[in-house]
């Protein structure tokens, strides 16, 4: 048996009692382009209307850039779902947005030592 989740919104046998269409009111393509990447981060502009529990649980989590892939786990919903809040964030002025820097590919874009010693922890785990 599942330990009992507290809030209003969860139940611990049950999960997430509101389903992921209703926090995006059905949609599934939000306004702006994210990728699971994408940092996202308040601009302390508050929305002029109250958005919904969700908005303001995203704009909470927001303070410092954070990727969208993160959000998504804090607040346990599909990525499309956790895109469809953040446009409407960015929509409203209350976040921004930005690609990830990414670093320049070289001639030798892996490094061998830090593969090696990534392959080294892994085998000491398993």
């Amino acid at each position: 048996m599942t330990e009992p989740v507290e809030g209003p919104w969860l139940d611990g046998d049950a999960g997430r009692l509101v389903r992921p269409y209703t926090v995006s009111d059905g949609r599934t393509k939000p306004s702006a382009h994210f990728d699971l990447l994408t940092l996202v981060m308040a601009t302390g502009n508050r929305p002029h209307s109250y958005l919904g529990p969700d908005h303001t649980h995203v704009l909470g989590l927001c303070g410092g850039p954070l990727s969208v892939a993160e959000i998504a786990a804090h607040i346990r919903q599909p990525a499309v779902v956790t895109k469809v809040l953040l446009s409407d964030l960015v929509d409203c002025g209350a976040i921004t947005a930005r690609a990830p820097e990414r670093a320049p590919l070289g001639q030798h874009a892996t490094d061998r030592d830090l593969l090696e010693a990534v392959l080294d922890g892994l085998r000491k785990r398993l």
